[in-house]
């Protein structure tokens, strides 16, 4: 890629960028009332890091069954309430566990 064409695409991304975050600010001038729509834009960070995150769960390990153990590890705990650095350090835990007895 030569510098010319990675200015192109620092550009649009930074223009991209600059819309998401201005847009709101320019649009919704007064307090947002609609209960819909405030709900709607509590759960859109929760859904957006979901849809990041899932896909990476399963190719991040290299074997499917670790990837899934640790999965459920952290489904688990997340419904126990516990906190987000107990969940992510027992699903690694224990994905590098099953991994390890499944060759």
């Amino acid at each position: 890629m030569d510098n010319t064409q990675f200015l192109i695409y620092l550009a649009i991304v930074a223009g991209v960028t600059y819309l998401i975050r201005m847009l709101p600010l320019a649009f919704f001038k007064n307090k947002i009332t609609n209960d819909f729509f405030k709900s709607f834009l509590y759960y859109v960070p929760f859904a957006v890091l979901a849809a990041m995150t899932f896909p990476a769960i399963f190719t991040s390990t290299g074997s499917i069954e670790s990837a899934v153990a640790g999965l459920i590890c952290a489904v688990v705990l997340s419904f126990m309430n516990r906190g987000l650095v107990t969940v992510a350090v027992c699903s690694c835990i224990v994905a590098f566990i099953v991994r390890l007895i499944m060759g």
